[in-house]
């Protein structure tokens, strides 16, 4: 099967389960046979299938009270429940009144369509979110995410080391994600910061605390101090919040694994600030009314105006953060303005005071600096008794202009609102009126009239073509039979132009002789054919040329006719949106500018799920995503895909704006004296700097220990194999070729480093010119002329670094016969160089991968250091394998004698070794690549997966280094995701089997392979890697609307909140797997063979 035809396939199966989910919510049916009947006999069309199931439906007894109530509470939360009071559109489906049911089937498509064209999701998506809702919530153990358990900082001190000027980021300590991303929020509010760092307690209760809020508040605060003045100027990447977190969990009544939220959160961290700056505000203006910081940056007041039971009132009412209902809004400013209208507002207007209608309106009088919305987004499910998440769409803007809800535009304000009502009103009708054009009909199947028109235009048009019935003849019948008399009377109107019988022939006799008794004759083919006096398409039977013409006149008149009208009602609505969007555009109503500084982003449900935060860096002018520990560069065209919310279940909790009229919320500091930025410790109190210099001062020991302890590792491995090297080179017996990967090399031609130039030792000299003499004489006895190294070499025994040592000796043979061995070591070195550069510069296809074959070649890719380059291509040089010839081992000698001048302080050793180290994990990247790949191929995907998975890990650790430190990693990017993709094919497939060994071990295959690989991809956020998580997530969440087992839905219910948990932390993981050992050309040639096999093979490995 191709790609096209699996992809076309699997939409097939997609779009039928969805027409079947459709027809169940519509309908109330449950039995899945006659669901799919009815779509079979309808031939995919819903509304026929619903009209067939109405029918047959009519004649079922009418269902008793209970299964209609449990039908309609979970099947369709549109009907009413158990005891409450009927909508008067609630339509009674209890009798037998088909008008009624037909009525309801059509509403309720009607309002599917409409829900779909305004948020674009389908009632089937909004109902399988609601059911894996409530399959979540109840296995409550499963959602209770352990962080503690598995959370591991790295040994490794450097990977926690800061980068500089990054900012930091928090420790997830245990469900403390919804902490990080309220004090990140706040933290990069720099004034806010500023009040937090140089806040100091009162000084009557230092000593003790008078009452329960100051023994709580002020160690809170302190702890806060601390906790910034470490993501000021910690050279840690992330801190730890734990003492903070410790006191705030306190003030929790709930389990402290339950995730808590962002807004109790905050309300509860505003509450303590406030208390603690009143304190302080208390003591400093004595005898004035004090001023408290945190009241001025985050509280701001409206103007209550409206009507209570007929009397007028007028109040004003402070607030801080600001909540907004998100059911049934679009975007904020929808939100906005239900939420400063409540009730019948038309009573505020009029004069009349004995009105009994109530309503009030709110004007804000004063905005805070910082601006906080509220989104509501969880509502309680009275029927399931918890709470579920609403993830419908809400757009936000960047900026957003406040000055229609001020009280100083109050007049204005009604006046616009007036206005868009009036238009509304009219867009209503227009749209009602387009409606009728482009869903045109009366029952309920509707299309678009001019479509109709047309469509009338082409049947009139169309010339019939009929069937003859002389065609249905079995013509092999013998002569004389009764097929003949079997033919029907058909009258001269009844027969097609291509069945006339001739004049004065009668029709056949209705009435055959006894002996000639019909007999029906069995024909399967002819009889499952079209009646004969059917056309074979649609087309009239009867059209003068002068009535075609007149029609056609009319149709075209009219379908040209109804496309105008279209397009006016499609201008005019067009305009009146255009009229509405720019309503509050006029500068006058763009005066109170608030920009958007941080949104807060829930992702999962109800109980369960992960939050992190959007800020914006004005200085640098982009947006940071603060997740955790992970503080990483992000666009607002991804804040929009996370935040929005629509499909996905994330989105925005927490909306926080700030006043862009007020500069210094988010200004730096500067040195009065110099001018200078602030920046590090120079921005924190005498206090909390001396507190950080201790924390840094404590990871500079780490670090100092870390890197003895790896220094005194490195020095006792070197010792290792210097004395492993020793005890080998005193062994007499012939050396087997060296496997050992060469060391790298550098770009661009290097001069010949200081120790080359000088002389070898007299003594080394006088023992080569003997050898060399010795050599010489021993090739001159050869029955045949004397061979070159190359004709020495066997491919099968060399690495291709000896190769080319050789082949370079080879061809110096005429200076070492002329100049002796010192001068042919000069050329040999040069012409491997040579060689080898060239090699560096070739642009090869994936399979000829020379720094597979050369370390040389892999350092000049990464432009290692000319001394380790140098060093590298002596010791290649000075290779004991290279003692077989004595014109190689003359110059093997004279490497050696050119390795012991060099100077311990002209090489760095430490950097040599670090070279090579980087070189051995390239190789062993390519091993776990190469495994991976091949096994990949072979379809043998579990055992694949840890080869990739690791290949991927430790390329990019190479590729931090440089962009030639490892491979493609597009490439192993993919073939890793593929990987995931298919385990999690093989895994659905053995669920939706049923049977209990295959489910089990489906199961097994997800738990302990795809979801702990799922953070690996979600962690770098690409957009591949997170469509393809989403694929995984989306295949198991359609079981939900599915007919199971009570089992198997109790497997799924236990298993889908690990596959959505949104953490992006790393779980407990396999060990890489043992890595068997290849020569270099083993290596080079199967990995070139399956390197070369992709390029055959489709991208998706199919």
């Amino acid at each position: 099967m191709t790609v096209e035809q699996n992809v076309l396939q699997q939409h097939s199966q997609k779009h039928q389960q969805t027409l079947l989910n459709q027809l169940r919510e519509v309908t109330g049916t449950t039995d899945v046979q006659l669901l799919q009947q009815a779509l079979q006999v309808s031939n995919g069309d819903l509304a026929e299938a619903v009209a067939f199931l109405t029918e047959k439906n009519a004649k079922v007894p009418q269902q008793d009270e209970a299964t209609y109530y449990q039908t309609t509470q979970v099947g369709n939360d549109r009907y009413i429940s158990v005891g409450s009071q009927a909508d008067t559109n609630v339509i009674d489906l209890t009798g037998d009144d088909k008008d009624d049911l037909q009525r309801a089937i059509a509403l309720s498509l009607e309002e599917s369509s409409r829900a779909f064209r305004e948020t674009g999701i389908t009632d089937e998506e909004q109902a399988i979110s609601r059911v894996l809702e409530a399959s979540i919530a109840e296995n409550k153990a499963s959602l209770k995410r352990t962080h503690t358990e598995v959370w591991s900082d790295s040994p490794n001190p450097h990977d926690r080391k800061r980068m500089e000027n990054c900012p930091v980021g928090l420790k997830n300590v245990g469900n403390t994600c919804w902490f990080s991303a309220v004090i990140q929020s706040l933290f990069n509010l720099l004034e806010f910061q500023r009040l937090v760092l140089y806040y100091s307690p009162p000084a009557r209760v230092q000593d003790l605390p008078r009452n329960q809020k100051e023994h709580r508040n002020l160690p809170f605060m302190q702890e806060l101090r601390n906790l910034f003045s470490l993501m000021v100027g910690s050279k840690r990447k992330y801190v730890d919040p734990s003492r903070a977190v410790e006191i705030l969990k306190d003030a929790f009544k709930s389990s402290e694994s339950q995730q808590q939220d962002v807004s109790e959160f905050t309300h509860k961290l505003l509450d303590w600030l406030e208390d603690a700056f009143q304190m302080k505000a208390e003591e400093d203006r004595e005898g004035e009314k004090p001023k408290n910081p945190m009241v001025e940056l985050f509280y701001g007041r409206f103007q209550a105006v409206g009507v209570l039971e007929g009397k007028k009132f007028e109040n004003t009412e402070m607030f801080g953060q600001y909540p907004l209902q998100v059911n049934g809004f679009k975007d904020l400013h929808e939100c906005l303005e239900a939420a400063m209208i409540e009730g019948e507002i038309e009573s505020l207007h009029s004069s009349a005071e004995n009105s009994a209608k109530s309503g009030q309106e709110h004007w804000f009088t004063e905005l805070p600096p910082v601006l906080t919305f509220e989104l509501s987004r969880f509502e309680f499910n009275q029927a399931l008794g918890r709470p579920e998440k609403i993830h419908n769409k809400l757009e936000f803007p960047s900026m957003l202009y406040m000055d229609r809800y001020m009280d100083r535009n109050r007049e204005i304000t009604r006046i616009k609102r007036e206005e868009i009502r009036r238009l509304k009103e009219q867009l209503t009708l227009l749209q009602q009126r387009l409606e009728r054009y482009l869903s045109y009909g009366s029952g309920p199947k509707r299309f678009p009239l001019a479509d109709v028109l047309q469509y009338a235009m082409e049947f009139a048009s169309s010339k019939p073509v009929c069937t003859s019935p002389l065609e249905d003849i079995d013509t092999s019948a013998p002569p004389g039979g009764t097929t003949g008399q079997l033919l029907p009377a058909l009258s001269t109107a009844e027969q097609g132009p291509s069945c006339t019988l001739p004049e004065g022939l009668s029709p056949a006799p209705t009435q055959a002789p006894s002996t000639q008794q019909r007999v029906p004759i069995h024909k399967p083919f002819t009889q499952s054919r079209l009646p004969p006096d059917l056309p074979m398409h649609p087309a009239p039977r009867h059209v003068t040329e002068e009535e075609l013409r007149v029609l056609e006149g009319c149709l075209h008149r009219w379908r040209s006719e109804v496309e105008n009208d279209t397009h006016d009602l499609q201008g005019s609505i067009s305009r009146i949106h255009r009229t509405i969007e720019l309503m509050y555009s006029d500068k006058s109503m763009m005066q109170v500018p608030f920009r958007l500084h941080a949104v807060l982003v829930h992702e999962g449900q109800a109980n369960a799920g992960h939050y992190w935060a959007y800020i914006y860096d004005p200085h640098q002018q982009r947006w940071m995503k603060y997740n955790d520990i992970s503080v990483t560069k992000s666009s607002w065209e991804e804040l929009v895909r996370d935040s929005f919310g629509g499909y996905r279940n994330a989105s925005a909790y927490c909306l926080m704006y700030i006043n862009d009229k007020k500069p210094f919320l988010i200004e730096e500091e500067f040195d009065k004296e110099t001018g200078q930025m602030l920046s590090g410790l120079d921005k924190l109190p005498s206090d909390l700097k001396a507190y950080v210099k201790e924390d840094n001062g404590l990871f500079d020991k780490e670090i100092e220990e870390w890197d003895t302890l790896q220094a005194r590792k490195a020095q006792q491995e070197k010792l290792a194999l210097a004395a492993a090297t020793a005890a080998a080179e005193t062994t007499t017996s012939p050396q087997p070729m060296s496997t050992e990967p060469s060391p790298p090399d550098s770009w661009g031609p290097q001069q010949d480093p200081e120790y080359m130039e000088q002389p070898s030792p007299t003594d080394d000299s006088k023992h080569l010119q003997e050898d060399t003499e010795r050599a010489i004489s021993k090739a001159a006895a050869e029955k045949q002329e004397e061979r070159s190294p190359e004709g020495l070499l066997t491919a099968a025994m060399m690495t291709p670094n000896m190769q080319g040592i050789i082949m370079s000796i080879g061809k110096a043979r005429s200076v070492f016969e002329k100049l002796g061995p010192e001068a042919a070591f000069f050329k040999a070195i040069k012409v491997e160089y040579t060689r080898l550069l060239r090699f560096a510069q070739e642009d090869t296809a994936p399979e000829n991968d020379y720094r597979l074959q050369h370390v040389i070649v892999y350092f000049i890719h990464n432009q290692a250091p000319k001394k380790i380059l140098e060093r590298t291509l002596l010791m290649q040089f000075a290779d004991r394998n290279l003692s077989f010839d004595e014109r190689c081992k003359s110059i093997m000698k004279v490497a050696r004698a050119k390795l012991d001048l060099v100077k311990p302080e002209e090489v760095n050793m430490e950097e040599y070794e670090m070279w090579h180290q980087d070189y051995r994990n390239f190789r062993e990247t390519t091993i776990f690549l190469m495994i991976g790949l091949e096994l990949f191929q072979k379809k043998c995907f579990v055992e694949a997966l840890m080869y990739l998975i690791y290949s991927y890990q430790y390329n990019r650790e190479l590729l931090v280094k440089g962009l030639y430190r490892g491979h493609n990693d597009e490439l192993i990017g993919h073939y890793r995701r593929e990987c995931l993709l298919k385990l999690n094919e093989n895994a659905a497939g053995m669920f939706e089997s049923g049977e209990e060994p295959e489910v089990c071990n489906g199961l097994s295959i997800m738990n302990e392979l795809v979801v702990p690989c799922i953070p690996l991809l979600l962690v770098h956020d690409t957009e591949k890697d997170l469509l393809a998580v989403e694929d995984m997530r989306n295949r198991w969440c359609s079981y939900l609307g599915q007919e199971m087992e009570p089992n198997l839905q109790e497997k799924l219910t236990d298993f889908l909140p690990k596959l959505l948990d949104c953490s992006t932390e790393i779980k407990s993981f396999h060990d890489p797997p043992k890595l068997p050992t290849y020569s270099t050309l083993e290596l080079v040639e199967r990995y070139g063979r399956v390197m070369a096999s992709l390029s055959r093979v489709p991208a998706d490995g199919r």
